[in-house]
């Protein structure tokens, strides 16, 4: 496993993450991209721990979702049925990525990110726009954008029906189907593609 390991989280970091693995045990699995998702812990039906994380991930957010599971195994281990990212998670996870919170396995351009999201995490990585933006900047090049990088009334593509980009309310975007006329309400940190 750790060898399989090194191919995705930075190298710094293997000793810790196969610590990590040691201390406690399931059964991991590196998965093909989702796209509601970039990793999950489940209990299987053989009463068996599995964390599943995406293999098109970066190092930093494939470390980083691999420690957001081991935190839900952590937290299930501890305290059995509790809100999945309550402040029992929470404060699991802070506890466990402490010690990768150093510049020799996170970039300085992540690192300050990294710190204030963790203040108060929440269920997916990708609803702190800062913190999206900088691990964005390591992944394979694409040509995808974030909805909020879209301008006012431009069109794009999202699961092959095209919208346009409409007003911002409160943390989402307002965006019509152009063939239907329906609005949408886009997450912030959706990834399009321009038209």
């Amino acid at each position: 496993m750790q060898n399989a390991l090194e191919k995705h989280i930075p190298k710094a970091s293997v000793a810790l993450v196969t610590e990590l693995l040691k201390k406690y045990p399931h059964q991991l699995k590196i998965v093909n991209q989702r796209a509601t998702k970039h990793g999950d812990f489940r209990l299987t039906k053989n009463k068996e721990y599995q964390i599943t994380v995406n293999n098109n991930l970066n190092p930093y957010q494939f470390l980083l979702t691999l420690i957001h599971e081991i935190a839900h195994l952590v937290t299930h281990n501890n305290h059995k049925r509790v809100q999945p990212h309550g402040s029992e998670w929470k404060q699991n996870f802070q506890h466990l990525m402490l010690p990768f919170l150093q510049p020799s396995i996170y970039p300085k351009e992540i690192l300050p990110q990294l710190a204030n999201y963790l203040k108060n995490p929440k269920a997916s990585t990708d609803s702190d726009v800062n913190l999206a933006l900088a691990l964005k900047k390591y992944n394979v090049k694409s040509n995808k954008n974030y909805i909020f990088e879209v301008p006012f009334g431009t069109e794009f593509t999202f699961k092959n029906r095209i919208f346009r980009r409409g007003n911002k309310r409160r943390t989402r975007y307002e965006c019509v189907e152009l063939k239907s006329k329906k609005l949408y309400l886009f997450n912030q940190n959706a990834e399009v593609e321009l038209n």
